[in-house]
């Protein structure tokens, strides 16, 4: 459990028992995100793209898409993969955009660690 997490946000499906469980289990707030009832069509309730966002970036591994884990371990070791994958290749990212923007002199040479060959 990672011990950083202090509240959670469950759909109104998950309404019920969760947030007490939530708390006398894991020591976590959970909050439900409900849909009102008057309203028609599509609405976007709030904090839900957090979630969608999340989902599609686990999408995005071949092997999650679908279910060919047998055990549950092997599943999150999966997910686990994925998303440090994901986070991996937007830090190689930033750190090649801040490479362009120093060669292009957008930024001054003091804002990294200098090399000792002076690039």
């Amino acid at each position: 459990m990672h011990f950083s997490i202090r509240l959670v946000w469950a759909d109104g499906g998950y309404a019920g028992r969760l947030v007490g469980w939530a708390a006398e289990k894991f020591q976590l707030m959970a909050e439900v995100v409900r849909r009102t009832d008057d309203t028609a069509g599509f609405v976007v309730l709030p904090r839900r793209w957090v979630v969608e966002r999340t989902l599609s970036w686990l999408m995005r591994s071949r092997r999650l898409v679908r279910d060919y884990e047998t055990l549950p371990v092997m599943h999150e070791a999966m997910v686990l993969w994925s998303m440090l994958s994901s986070r991996a290749s937007r830090c190689a990212a930033s750190s090649c955009m801040l490479k362009v923007l120093r060669s292009a002199e957008a930024l001054p040479q003091q804002v990294g660690r200098a090399r000792p060959d002076g690039r």
